[in-house]
C-alpha cells in the first residue's frame, strides 16, 4: 500500500509539473502573439477582400480554405524554419525581423499614398495569377482567390512567426517548439474565425432586420447592415495604423541591438517628458501613446522612403516569381 501511495503520489507531481508546462507554453504563446498586433490585424484587414463577389454560402468554405492554408504555412514550413534560425543562427533573427518590420512600415505607407492619390496604382495584396476578370468559372474564380489569399497569408504569417519567435522566453527546444505551434494555431484561429464573423455579419444583420419579432431587434439588423462597410474602412485604417507602429518600433528596437540607439533613446526620453505633463494616474498610459505615436511616425516615414524600391524592384520581382510558378503548374 505504501508503495502504491508512494507510486500515485510520483504521478501527481509529474502530472503538476506537466500542467505548469503546458500552462507556461500558452502563457508564452498568448505574450508572444499580443507582440504581432500589427501583422495580426493587418491580416484580418486584408482577408475579407478574398471572398467578395462570391454568393453567399460560398463564403465561409472558402474562408475556410484560406484558414487550412494559414496553419500549413504556419506549421509545416515558417515552424521548422523558426526552430532552425533559434538554434542554429539566433543571430539572423533580428536583421530578419527587422526585414519584416521594414515591410510593414513600407505596406502602411503605401496605403496611405496610396489613398491620397500620390502613391501611384499601388501594389497589390497577393501575387497576381491569371486575370480573374477573365476567369468565367466560378470554382476556378475561388481557386485563383483562395491561392492568392494563402500567398498573402505566407508573407504575413512570416512576419507574425518572426515577431513571436523572437519574443519568446523559454528554456528547451520542445517548449520553444510547442510555443511557436501554440501561438500559430492562437493567431490563426483568431484571424480567420473574426473574418468568419465579419464577413456574414451583413447576413445575420439582414435576417435581424426581415425576421426579427421585436422592432428593437430589426432595428439593429438594420443598423448592423448599415454600419458594416464603415466597420470595415475602420478596421483598414486601424490595420494600417498598428502596421506603421508595430513596423516602426521593430526598426528602432533592431537598431538599438546593433549598436545605434540615439532614435530609440530620444524617443523614450520624448515619451516619458510627454507623460509628465499628465497626471500620475495617466503617465503610464501617455507614455505608450507617445512612444506608439513616434514610432508610428518613424514608421510611416521610412515607408514613404522604401515605396520606391518596393514598386520598382521587389513587387516586380515577386510578381517575376510567383507568376513563374503559376506558370509551371499550368504547363
Amino acid at each position: 500500500m505504501s508503495g502504491l501511495l508512494a507510486l500515485l503520489d510520483d504521478v501527481a507531481a509529474i502530472a503538476k509539473v506537466a500542467a505548469a508546462s503546458v500552462d507556461d507554453v500558452f502563457g508564452q504563446a498568448a505574450k508572444a502573439s499580443a507582440k504581432a498586433a500589427g501583422a495580426v490585424i493587418d491580416d484580418a484587414a486584408v482577408t475579407p477582400k478574398y471572398v467578395s463577389g462570391f454568393e453567399a454560402n460560398r463564403e465561409l468554405p472558402i474562408i475556410w480554405r484560406i484558414t487550412k492554408g494559414s496553419l500549413k504555412n504556419k506549421l509545416v514550413f515558417l515552424l521548422p524554419a523558426g526552430l532552425l534560425l533559434s538554434n542554429f543562427a539566433p543571430w539572423l533573427i533580428a536583421p530578419l525581423l527587422m526585414l519584416g518590420g521594414a515591410y510593414l512600415c513600407f505596406e502602411g505607407a503605401e496605403k496611405i499614398a496610396h489613398a491620397l492619390g500620390v502613391g501611384g496604382k499601388g501594389h497589390e495584396d497577393h501575387p497576381p495569377g491569371a486575370d480573374e476578370k477573365v476567369i468565367k468559372d466560378p470554382a476556378k474564380l475561388e481557386e485563383q482567390k483562395a491561392k492568392g489569399a494563402i500567398k498573402t497569408d505566407f508573407i504575413l504569417s512570416a512576419e507574425i512567426m518572426t515577431i513571436v519567435l523572437s519574443n519568446l522566453e523559454v528554456s528547451n527546444f520542445w517548449m520553444e517548439a510547442g510555443a511557436l505551434a501554440a501561438a500559430a494555431v492562437i493567431i490563426t484561429v483568431a484571424v480567420y474565425g473574426s473574418v468568419a464573423l465579419i464577413v456574414k455579419m451583413d447576413d445575420v444583420g439582414l435576417y435581424m432586420a426581415k425576421n426579427g419579432n421585436l422592432g428593437l431587434t430589426r432595428g439593429l439588423g438594420r443598423g448592423i447592415v448599415r454600419g458594416m462597410p464603415w466597420f470595415l474602412k475602420a478596421l483598414t485604417i486601424i490595420g494600417t495604423a498598428a502596421m506603421l507602429w508595430v513596423g516602426g518600433s521593430i526598426i528602432v528596437h533592431g537598431m538599438e541591438e546593433l549598436g545605434f540607439g540615439a532614435l530609440g533613446h530620444l524617443i523614450h526620453d520624448y515619451a516619458v517628458a510627454f507623460g509628465h505633463m499628465v497626471p500620475v494616474a495617466y503617465e503610464g498610459a501617455a507614455e505608450w501613446v507617445a512612444k506608439a505615436a513616434m514610432d508610428g511616425v518613424f514608421g510611416l516615414a521610412l515607408g514613404l522612403v522604401l515605396i520606391p524600391v518596393g514598386e520598382k524592384i521587389i513587387t516586380p520581382l515577386w510578381r517575376a516569381v510567383f507568376n513563374s510558378k503559376d506558370a509551371g503548374a499550368h504547363a
